[in-house]
C-alpha cells in the first residue's frame, strides 16, 4: 500500500506536519492507542454511509464511517482483540445509526493505529457490515450533523473536489472498495486480510 499521506490536501498535510514537529519537539512519549471499532456499512448498491462529525468532536468536520472506543460491555464476554472490536463495531452502528447487522455479517478489513505525533490515538479495526435492504433509514443521533449513503467512487470524487473532508484511513478504504463491483469481490478480499499487522501511517 502506498503512504496513505500521499496525494492528501495541501491543508491537511500541513496540519499533519505541523503536528508531527510539535510533537518531535516536545520530547514526549506516544500516547498510548485505545482499542477502536469501525463499521463501513455496505448496500447491494455499491453505497457507503458516510457520516460528518460535529466540529466539536474528535474528527469533527470530518466525514467518517460509523464507529467508536471500544466499552467494558464489549468486553464482557471476554475473547480476542478482535472479537471485542467486532462487538464494539455492532454497538456503535446501532447507537449511531440505529440501524442492527448481524454478526455474520460482519467482515474484518483492516487494522489502523493513530500516528503517534496524534495527543489521542486508537488501535482501530475497520468491518465491513453488509447491509441487505437498500435502506436510507438511519437514526442519526448528536454525534452526527448529516449523512449520506455514497458509492466510493462517488465518495471519492467529493474528496477530490474538497467537498468531503476525510481523514487517510477512510480515503483508502473508499479506494480500496472502489475496485471492488460486488458483495462477493468483497467477502473474497475480507477473507485475504492480515489484520495482525496494524498500518501506522508515517508522514512522507
Amino acid at each position: 500500500m502506498t503512504n496513505p499521506f500521499d496525494g492528501i490536501p495541501g491543508a491537511d498535510l500541513a496540519y499533519f506536519r505541523e503536528q508531527s514537529e510539535r510533537f518531535a519537539a516536545s520530547g514526549a512519549s506516544p500516547a498510548v492507542p485505545r482499542l477502536a471499532a469501525t463499521a463501513i456499512l455496505l448496500r447491494p448498491d455499491g453505497a457507503v454511509l458516510l457520516m460528518r462529525r460535529p466540529v466539536k468532536m474528535v474528527f469533527g468536520g470530518r466525514w467518517v464511517f460509523p464507529g467508536g472506543s471500544a466499552d467494558p460491555i464489549d468486553a464482557e464476554p471476554g475473547g480476542s482483540e478482535l472479537e471485542i472490536a467486532a462487538r464494539a463495531a455492532l454497538r456503535e452502528v446501532r447507537e449511531e445509526t440505529g440501524l442492527v447487522v448481524a454478526a455474520e455479517q460482519l467482515l474484518a478489513w483492516a487494522r489502523w493505529v493513530t500516528p503517534e505525533f496524534e495527543p489521542r490515538r486508537f488501535d482501530t479495526y475497520f468491518f465491513i457490515g453488509l447491509v441487505d435492504a437498500e435502506t436510507d433509514a438511519v437514526e442519526v443521533n448528536g454525534e452526527t450533523e448529516e449523512h449520506r449513503w455514497l458509492t466510493a467512487t462517488a465518495a471519492l470524487a467529493g474528496y477530490a473536489a474538497g467537498q468531503l473532508s476525510m481523514l487517510p484511513p477512510t480515503v483508502v478504504t473508499l479506494r480500496e472498495l472502489a475496485d471492488l463491483s460486488t458483495m462477493d469481490a468483497v467477502r473474497a478480499a475480507a477473507v485475504a486480510k492480515d489484520l495482525s499487522s496494524p498500518i501506522l501511517p508515517r508522514l512522507p
